[in-house]
């Protein structure tokens, strides 16, 4: 997948403020999104269980930046319209979109039932109606779904992990595949302010046990889950400090054999774009 590796660059950014599908907000959206596109970064991926059309106000509104779901979930957009609706954005924007694919969790989805199994036939559905593999990614965590991941598509996108976890997902994957893990961000030196702001935002994951039993692969126990998640694990998982640590921690993430990384800021209002944090991450990038 070298050609995936190079329209995406070595970072990008994971957000849920620009997914929005309000046409109010289209004008705001796209003025981001060629802001980001300007800074530098390479892909945008849209959290919070986006959809396929909620990527067109990106793209339209630039030239080369690539947009990906991060991630769309099986269970709740039908294959056969996943596929209809990437056809109509390929058609119109060639090779500027990424299908990001996820399993959820159980506790999300109520149709949540065998999850692997799901996704293959899944994947199944979209080879059937024409969706190159090569332009889906799966938010895969555990071992049986990055071999998936390898076997079925462009490659991996995990969320919420570890450079120790991008090094073991390298290693299953192999050399060919995209590799994108997420790294959070919280753009403050102050270890307090930082933790707070971390154990806000980890909280709603300590609850899904796909995030937690990942974890336990990587060595963390149940101590390090209560109470919003130890300093340990937070450390782990977020990047905070002086901007050289914060840049250091993102290239840990490529060290550990990261392709791309996709950068979230966590602490920011959450109620528009990042936009001052978004200019300094690329300032301290280079």
């Amino acid at each position: 997948m070298a050609n995936l590796r190079d329209e995406l660059g070595r970072y990008g950014i994971w957000t849920q403020q620009l997914g929005s599908g309000e046409p109010a907000r289209r004008g705001e959206i796209g003025e981001a999104a060629a802001e980001l596109e300007e800074l530098g970064f390479g892909a945008v991926w849209l959290g919070g269980s986006s959809w396929v059309g909620d990527a067109v106000p990106l793209v339209e509104a630039t030239s080369r930046l690539t947009v990906a779901t991060g991630i769309l979930s099986i269970w709740q957009y039908e294959a056969a319209d996943t596929a209809a609706r990437f056809h109509e954005v390929e058609a119109a924007h060639p090779g500027r979109f990424l299908l990001g694919l996820g399993a959820s969790h159980a506790r999300l989805a109520a149709q949540y039932r065998r999850p692997y199994s799901a996704m293959v036939g899944y994947l199944d559905a979209l080879a059937g109606a024409g969706v190159p593999a090569g332009r889906t990614v799966l938010a895969a965590l555990g071992p049986r779904m990055l071999e998936l991941a390898r076997d079925r598509s462009g490659g991996a996108h995990p969320y919420l992990v570890t450079p120790e976890h991008t090094a073991q997902a390298r290693e299953i994957l192999g050399a060919g595949p995209l590799l994108a893990p997420d790294l959070k961000v919280v753009l403050t030196a102050d270890a307090g302010t930082a933790r707070a702001a971390a154990r806000a935002h980890l909280h709603m994951y300590l609850a899904l046990p796909n995030y937690t039993n990942n974890f336990r692969r990587l060595g963390f126990t149940d101590e390090d889950f209560a109470d919003g998640g130890s300093d340990r694990l937070i450390d782990a998982v977020y990047a905070w400090g002086e901007d050289a640590r914060i840049r250091r921690r993102a290239e840990e993430f490529h060290a550990a054999g990261a392709d791309h990384v996709a950068l979230q800021v966590v602490g920011a209002d959450g109620s528009a774009p990042p936009r001052a944090e978004w200019r300094r991450l690329a300032a301290l990038l280079g």
